[in-house]
């Protein structure tokens, strides 16, 4: 796996950790902050959009990534990104609520275009931390998540 293609590398660092917060940005009361780690503009906005909107801080991540992985930031994020050692695009991805500690990973998916949404999917729907390759790719369609034909 080439360390570039990390979707978690960029992670959107939110001023919500709290267990207070209840999950809205309404609640608190200061400024909400989206900070990235690296200067993907794009990236950025789309999740102070979500921010912005009141979405909870796991949402902004979900966007600020995913923007990432379309727009394919610095050549290296999603689809078509960095090749590993086989010459194969695989995609990884980790997410973290801050207010609830809960974990969800993706490692080695081929023919999914969206990495951190399917991080999600594992955080939120099963009782997994990290699932890899083929089970990390068996879990995207039944929750909506589009496969793509491309590696």
């Amino acid at each position: 796996m080439a360390t570039g293609n990390l979707s978690f590398t960029y992670i959107f660092l939110l001023a919500l950790f709290s267990k207070a917060l209840g999950h809205e940005v309404g609640n608190l009361g200061k400024y909400p902050v989206v900070v990235s780690t690296w200067p993907f503009l794009e990236a950025v906005r789309a999740a102070w959009r979500a921010v912005d909107s009141g979405f909870p801080a796991v949402d902004a991540v979900v966007e600020g990534c995913s923007a990432c992985e379309v727009l394919r930031c610095d050549g290296t994020v999603g689809p078509g990104g960095s090749p590993d050692e086989n010459g194969e695009t695989t995609i990884d991805a980790l997410i973290m609520d801050g207010v609830t500690m809960e974990v969800g990973a993706v490692a080695a998916m081929r023919y999914v275009k969206d990495g951190i949404r399917a991080a999600r999917l594992v955080m939120e729907h099963t009782k997994h931390t990290l699932l890899v390759g083929d089970q990390a790719i068996g879990l995207c369609p039944f929750f909506g998540s589009p496969r793509t034909h491309k590696s």
